[in-house]
């Protein structure tokens, strides 16, 4: 899941992973582009069509479609890495927009089971959001034996 993301391309790359790795993708509004650009259509490829992706006019609406049990925001403010985290299948993964990341009031919602981090190098302030989704998707995809690939 983005919270409002800003730039195109990375959500082209996320439609990009999800198609590839069958994980489904949620945005929340406002995002910082239309869906039509061009940057996006070039990073998705002809892979829109093979992703799920949902766009939820905001965070509350998105929790009422879902009602997802855990939610792990990513934040280069937490302490648990995110390989500590034993995966099910189910869980969101909440990532923030470009460059700011997630916002106070989405740290305090309610629904959030935890925080995690990428771990990085000192003093790199964070990852590509993109790149980021996919390292995390890949490693509850792997905690699972990757249902489902070739």
């Amino acid at each position: 899941m983005f919270h409002e993301p800003r730039i195109p391309g990375n959500t082209g790359n996320a439609i990009r992973l999800a198609a590839g790795s069958g994980s489904e993708l949620h945005l929340i509004e406002p995002l910082g582009f239309d869906l039509s650009e061009a940057k996006l259509r070039r990073a998705g490829l002809d892979y829109h069509d093979l992703a799920s992706v949902t766009v939820h006019p905001d965070l509350a609406t998105a929790w009422s479609r879902l009602m997802p049990e855990r939610v792990y925001a990513f934040t280069t403010r937490a302490g648990t890495p995110h390989t500590d985290i034993a995966y099910r299948p189910g869980d969101v993964l909440l990532f923030g927009a470009e460059p700011s990341g997630l916002p106070a009031e989405v740290l305090a919602d309610e629904h959030l089971t935890g925080e995690v981090r990428i771990p990085m190098l000192p003093g790199r302030r964070s990852m590509n959001l993109a790149n980021a989704a996919a390292v995390a998707v890949y490693e509850a995809w792997r905690q699972h034996g990757f249902p489902g690939a070739v």
